[in-house]
């Protein structure tokens, strides 16, 4: 064995990750959501944001390309953004056609269930809402699955009305008012 002297260990970097596509910020342009990734650096750290997206480093790296080579990025910035700006939309769009349907099934004896279905088109959590439904309601409510590959919330007993107004005050923003509906479906009496 050698007596070599102790070699000096660097500490551990910190490294920012983007809140918005979770990569280092020196790689959000090739995430797809760079403006967005642009304005959340702004907000959660000004000073990086300034040494990424200032003028001045921006300009310093155009200069350093070929006059080729500017026009090809400056021709991919604007494709990227619009093709970002069209997804926003077709989201949007998306969100304002998804409608909530909100049943009210009767079992047997005089029993019901309410089913919400469509939550999840409006980035709403199924586990988490069925949760908030369950302490809300104060009954059982679970995520289930449908025949047709979806899912949909089941909360035992009849809170088809409750649940239209709540949803209607708590995700006012979220899901537009004309979009939650009412429905209800009786079961079938078996043939005697």
């Amino acid at each position: 064995m050698t007596d070599a002297a102790p070699t000096e260990v660097a500490p551990p970097r910190k490294v920012v990750y983007c809140g918005v596509c979770t990569l280092p910020p020196e790689y959000c342009e090739f995430g797809g959501t760079t403006k967005k990734c642009e304005e959340w650096l702004a907000k959660a750290h000004p000073d990086l944001h300034k040494q990424i997206y200032s003028e001045e480093v921006i300009q310093a790296g155009l200069a350093a390309l070929s006059v080729e080579a500017q026009k090809r990025a400056e021709k991919d910035a604007t494709k990227k953004a619009a093709k970002a700006e069209a997804a926003e939309q077709r989201e949007a769009e998306r969100k304002a056609d998804a409608m909530v349907y909100i049943k009210r099934v009767e079992r047997q004896k005089r029993k019901y269930v309410t089913v919400v279905i469509g939550l999840e088109q409006h980035g709403l959590d199924l586990k988490k809402m069925a949760k908030e439904f369950g302490k809300k309601f104060a009954t059982g409510s679970s995520v289930t699955k449908t025949p047709s590959g979806g899912e949909e919330i089941t909360v035992q007993g009849d809170v088809s009305d409750d649940m239209f107004d709540y949803l209607e005050e708590k995700y006012e923003g979220v899901i537009p008012e004309d979009n939650i509906e009412c429905i209800e479906e009786k079961k079938k009496k078996a043939a005697g």
